[in-house]
């Protein structure tokens, strides 16, 4: 893929080394449809943005000169839409991997909007966009004192229904909670009872998803565990028989693409960019991974709101 370090242009007249991604991902790490639309695309427009590595703290640039297509991330993608046009204009491709979960009785989603909503921006998305573009996730499947297995199942069955037409496959994960210490505590400290899925558990309710024949394909999201005897394959997010299907002439660039070494070492995704900033996203929801805290994540964005034209998320 190509992503060769070229010289970059700043505002102020400085001159830097930046990436030039052809695939970005916005964002893995935060919900940039729900909140940073303006922000992105007025990146977008400049040509690039700044993005803080959350590993070692160094800032590095990120030009978007080459960039042919975006995987868009969400769980609130309404915002994006009035914005559509504008990757029209600059021949840019898109897909949304848009978490559309029922975790409305639990409380574990306190600041995505109702339910209706989101179902209804799902289908005005694909209106928009295509079937096949909009990807649905239910993500992460939680299990807890008032959640089981069955009841999963049940809102699965509810949303796929309401979703009949619009949609072409459902991505899952199941939620690993013990690798994120920060997950634990956040869910504990709320006063939800949680417990990890067991082999035996996943394999069953695996079973029966697929059992209820949705019309759906089924893949997981950085899965270990083999579900091949149900149907359901490993997911690749950011995945390159869809862009091509959505977007045909960027096969030069997808044709030799590699797997993104700097995910997670089960997930299946080519490389692309992620311009995304961790502990900046207040959906607040109760299991994410990718905040410290709802409160510092929220003091993080009505940060950004005090200077949105910043070339940084952060």
């Amino acid at each position: 893929m190509k992503n060769e370090k070229i010289k970059l242009t700043l505002g102020d007249g400085n001159i830097v080394e930046a990436q030039a991604p052809q695939i970005v991902s916005a964002s893995r790490a935060t919900d940039i449809p729900a909140f940073y639309n303006e922000w992105f695309f007025n990146r977008l427009d400049k040509g690039y943005a700044r993005w803080r590595n959350p590993y070692n703290g160094k800032d590095s640039y990120v030009s978007f000169d080459d960039t042919k297509f975006i995987v868009f991330w969400s769980k609130n993608p309404a915002p994006l839409l009035p914005f559509l046009p504008i990757l029209k204009q600059k021949g840019i491709g898109c897909y949304i991997q848009f978490t559309l979960n029922d975790y409305v009785a639990e409380g574990l989603e306190p600041n995505v909007p109702p339910l209706f909503d989101r179902i209804e921006t799902f289908k005005r998305l694909v209106d928009e966009l295509g079937l096949g573009s909009v990807v649905w996730r239910f993500d992460p499947l939680i299990l807890t004192d008032r959640i089981s297995a069955e009841d999963l199942l049940h809102k699965i069955s509810n949303i796929a229904g309401e979703l009949y037409g619009y949609v072409e496959k459902l991505v899952f994960s199941f939620a690993d909670i013990s690798s994120y210490r920060k997950v634990g505590r956040n869910l504990s400290e709320t006063g939800i009872n949680y417990h990890e899925w067991t082999e035996d558990e996943m394999v069953d309710f695996s079973r029966r998803l697929a059992d209820m024949n949705l019309g759906l394909e089924l893949a997981t999201c950085a899965e270990k565990i083999d579900l091949s005897e149900f149907g359901i394959n490993h997911n690749r997010c950011i995945d390159p028989e869809l862009i091509y299907r959505l977007s045909p002439e960027v096969e030069p660039i997808i044709r030799n693409l590699r797997a993104d070494k700097g995910q997670r070492s089960l997930c299946g995704c080519i490389t692309s960019k992620d311009i995304g900033a961790y502990n900046t996203c207040p959906h607040g929801c109760v299991y994410c991974y990718a905040n410290t805290s709802p409160v510092s994540a929220r003091q993080n964005y009505l940060r950004h709101q005090q200077n949105p034209d910043n070339d940084s998320i952060i």
